[in-house]
This record gives C-alpha cells, structure tokens and sequence, in this order.
C-alpha cells in the first residue's frame, strides 16, 4: 500500500512537471532545452512527493497540488545548477551526467537557473486553489527558498570552504540550506489542502527530516571518497566533525524527532513514516 501510494506520487510527478516548464522561441529554445535537462536527470523527488503525500494526508486534491510540487522541485533543481557552476561547487557531473554548465555552458546555465526559479512562482500561481491558498504559496516557498532559508544556507556554506565550522554552525548551515526547502513542501502540501491546523506539525516534522537527510548525505560523500567535491574543497561535515559512527547516530535521532512529530499530524501518516525510514537507511 505505501509503495504503491508514493508510486503513483512519482508518476504524477515525472507526467506533469514538464508540463510546467514554459516553450521558448525558436531563436532561443535553448533555454527551455537547458530547463529540460536538469530536470530530466531525475533524483528522488523527494520534494514534490512530500508536496502530495501532505496534501493527501489532510484530505486534499493531489491534482491540484501538482503546481506545487513543480514550483518546489523547480527552486530545487535551479540550486544544484548553480552549486554547480565553477563560482560555487565547480562539479562536472551532477547524478551521472554532464552538469548543466558542462553540457550548454556556464552562461545559459546561470540563466536556465534564474528561468526556473522565475517559473517556479508562474506554476504556483496556475493551481486551481483558492486566491489565498495561492498568496500563502508564493510567499511560503519565497520565504523557505530565500535570506533566511535555502540562499542563507548557501552562503554559509560557501563562507565555510577551508575553515573549521562549529557544530552549532553545520547545523543551522543545514537547517537553511537543506531543510528550509523540505520545510516548504511540506507546508505547501497543507496550503493545498486547505489544512493550515497540520502546518506546525508539519513544519517541526520537515525541519528534523531535513537535518537527518542531509546528514546521510554527509555519510554517502564520505563513503564515496577522496573525488568528493566537499572533502576537495575542505569543507565541514558532520562526519569530520563527530566521526562516522556518531554521525549515523544523529542521523537516527533526527529521524526519530521527525517520526515524532508525525504524531501530531491529523491522517495518515504511515507512508511518511516507512519514507522518512527509507531516507535514513539509504545505502548507509
């Protein structure tokens, strides 16, 4: 039943988001080719699932999420090509091909970017929601995305190559830089059903699910090896800071603090529970 639940997620997803993505003119449909390819190199689309597993779980229309869940995977998706432009990250690859810059340029990359962050609120504003609803989205998602989320976590991040961040520093480096974005989903799965009294929960569910994710990620690249981009760049991670072991204990604590916060939540939650689970043991 859960696996067939977020199954039908991700095949609502992957049908509709190119649907969201706007066509170029002829003398410059590179853009929307550029667009296309970064989006098209998949992920786990954890974003836009969380979108409609939390329109789902209070009693929403999925459908009518769709816009949603596009505006968010569309911020999150413009942020990896910028991470990886040579004045960021400096990664060649992104999932096992090309990254965007590689393959079109650092020009049209830069600006496939800034195309999909300015459509992501074109695809908020095209759900059949409620004027509100709407308003509460855009301002959500600029909120989440913006200083004081996603960008603000970017700075620190970039501020924090070669230098010896705190514990108290990671955190709220990840707290905005990772979990500001899953944060926003799920709100904006709340929005879209109409369900502001879950938002709370919602919100203290996302932000543990969120550290906990990105402290996986932290064991993964420290898995993978020396050729990772963070460890060349010296940068600070919850593995060079606490140890393996340890790391993969604060990566179960989070993940019970998000499961707990589930508690709260009026509906459903067994699909998220078995998913925040998935998301912890991946390949660790």
């Amino acid at each position: 039943m859960n696996n067939n639940v977020l199954e039908s997620h991700l095949e609502l997803i992957e049908k509709s988001i190119m649907d969201f993505v706007p066509s170029a003119g002829k003398s410059y449909d590179i853009i929307e080719e550029a667009m296309k390819y970064s989006l098209e190199t998949g992920g786990k689309r954890v974003r836009p699932m969380l979108v409609l597993e939390f329109c789902r779980i209070c009693g929403g229309d999925i459908d009518k999420a769709l816009p949603f869940a596009a505006a968010v995977e569309f911020i999150h998706t413009y942020s990896l090509i910028h991470d990886d432009l040579p004045c960021m990250d400096n990664d060649d690859m992104r999932r096992g091909k090309p990254s965007s810059h590689i393959k079109f340029g650092e020009a049209d990359a830069l600006l496939a970017g800034d195309a999909l962050l300015t459509h992501a609120f074109s695809a908020l504003a095209s759900a059949q929601l409620s004027a509100k609803q709407i308003v509460d989205a855009v301002r959500t998602l600029s909120e989440y995305a913006g200083v004081n989320g996603m960008i603000g976590g970017q700075i620190i991040d970039l501020e924090g190559e070669n230098k010896n961040l705190s514990i108290d520093d990671l955190f709220l480096m990840d707290k905005l830089k990772t979990a500001a974005l899953i944060t926003s989903a799920c709100v904006l799965g709340c929005i879209a059903a109409d369900n502001y009294d879950n938002i709370p929960s919602a919100v203290r569910f996302a932000e543990n699910l969120g550290i906990a994710f990105q402290i996986v990620d932290d064991i993964l690249d420290y898995l993978e090896g020396e050729d990772n981009s963070d460890i060349v760049s010296g940068k600070s991670t919850y593995v060079s800071l606490l140890g393996l072991e340890k790391a993969r204990t604060e990566a179960e604590k989070y993940t019970d603090a998000a499961l707990d916060a589930l508690k709260s939540v009026e509906g459903d939650t067994t699909v998220l529970v078995d998913f925040s689970i998935k998301l912890l043991k991946r390949n660790v």
